[in-house]
């Protein structure tokens, strides 16, 4: 199951469409859906969880916190709206793009995806715009 939770006063339009999205992403990707919470929150809201749990005193976008078990995905995934509003600026895309963009980079994690190389890089960029495309459909 997919959950969105809210720490700020953002709230995801769309949430059924966005979840059945994401729903058919994993399936693709010959995972199960398992329990997957979505937490939007602030910059320091964020930051603090970077510095608490992964000794990083820096901003980030997201945070996954990757609970799956095989194929079962689960975990609970943060968001920063505030990184994501300003990311979108500096990339001149909508919030929207950005947004599920960034949703579907923490999927794409869970689904064994890494972007610690270039070559790693480029193939979650490419499944990322290949996601992005048939949610715009």
């Amino acid at each position: 199951m997919i959950n969105f939770n809210y720490e700020t006063d953002f709230c995801l339009k769309e949430e059924t469409n966005i979840s059945d999205w994401i729903t058919k992403t994993i399936l693709e990707e010959k995972c199960k859906v398992g329990d997957i919470d979505y937490i939007f929150c602030s910059d320091d809201y964020l930051h603090q969880l970077n510095v608490d749990f992964l000794n990083h005193d820096t901003l980030t976008d997201i945070i996954s916190f990757d609970y799956s078990v095989g194929k079962e995905l689960h975990g609970e995934i943060y968001i920063s709206v505030d990184r994501v509003k300003e990311n979108a600026s500096d990339f001149e895309v909508s919030f929207e793009n950005e947004m599920t963009r960034v949703m579907i980079h923490g999927i794409l994690h869970y689904c064994g995806y890494k972007d610690k190389s270039e070559d790693e890089a480029k193939l979650m960029r490419s499944k990322e715009d290949y996601y992005l495309a048939k949610r715009n459909l």
